[in-house]
């Protein structure tokens, strides 16, 4: 038993620690302590008119929240809160916490490739993370935004700069479409990001938090391709139609899910 509370006591350390290191990773992605902004460095290739699935900058406005977010669950595991749930989740969310400022130094140093790969294993982790959270319960409200709330729009999120980074990592390395234009590589992106939208709401029940973040960051691109010097009437049209696709499925499918999971009534 003390060893148990011993090796609770370390995971809640490790995710308080991982939190401090994110929140100075997000401070020196903004400008601070000598960094340069994200939209500027990487010789401006994560702008937000690089490439055609490049969220307007309206977008990143989530990461506050998403900031926030952890900030509250890093007080909230310290307290007796669903102690299995948080036994599973504190080594993998503090993982997600690191790589998070892992991503945002390896693009200060230019390293795009490299940045593709640092955001592919925080999407794997986050998607480990969302298994969890489908398989456990939460122990009142508090939890379930804290944590479900928070974790589904870091995940949802994520989603969408996956794809964005990884179109920064080929437009910067001079991929030239492969006989496919712009707009239609924008249109065939968009789909396969609707199709993991779907298919999330799907896995966790139609989870609002990580349809709705999905859909905020594709909504944000749909701007972004509505006007400027990327304008793209055929990806701006995809990206709204992707943003309704995902966020219509999450709210069928989780009203369907608290249907079928309601007690019956006697």
């Amino acid at each position: 038993m003390a060893q148990e509370r011993s090796a609770d006591r370390g995971r809640q350390v490790a995710v308080t620690f991982s939190y401090l290191v994110c929140l100075v990773g997000s401070m020196i992605g903004v400008g601070l302590f000598g960094g340069t902004p994200i939209a500027d460095a990487a010789g401006g290739a994560l702008d937000s008119a690089a490439t055609p699935v490049a969220p307007a900058s309206g977008a990143f406005s989530v990461w506050s929240v998403v900031y926030a977010g952890l900030a509250g669950y890093t007080v909230l595991q310290w307290f007796p809160v669903a102690q299995e749930r948080q036994r599973q989740l504190r080594l993998p969310v503090a993982g997600s916490m690191l790589l998070n400022a892992a991503w945002i130094l390896v693009v200060q140093a230019g390293l795009l490739w490299g940045s593709v790969l640092v955001i592919a294993a925080l999407l794997a982790l986050l998607g480990r993370i969302f298994v969890i959270l489908t398989r456990t319960r939460p122990d009142g409200l508090l939890d379930r935004v804290l944590v479900d709330g928070t974790l589904g729009i870091y995940l949802g999120w994520v989603c969408v700069a996956t794809v964005a980074n990884i179109a920064a990592a080929l437009a910067a390395s001079g991929f030239g479409g492969a006989g496919l234009g712009p707009d239609g590589w924008a249109v065939a992106v968009l789909v396969v990001v609707a199709g993991l939208g779907v298919a999330l709401a799907v896995r966790g029940g139609g989870r609002f938090a990580v349809g709705a973040a999905i859909a905020w960051g594709l909504t944000w691109i749909a701007v972004g391709r509505s006007s400027g010097e990327l304008e793209s009437a055929p990806a701006a049209w995809a990206a709204a139609a992707a943003a309704a696709v995902v966020l219509g499925a999450t709210l069928v499918i989780g009203v369907r899910h608290r249907t079928v999971a309601a007690p019956a009534p006697r």
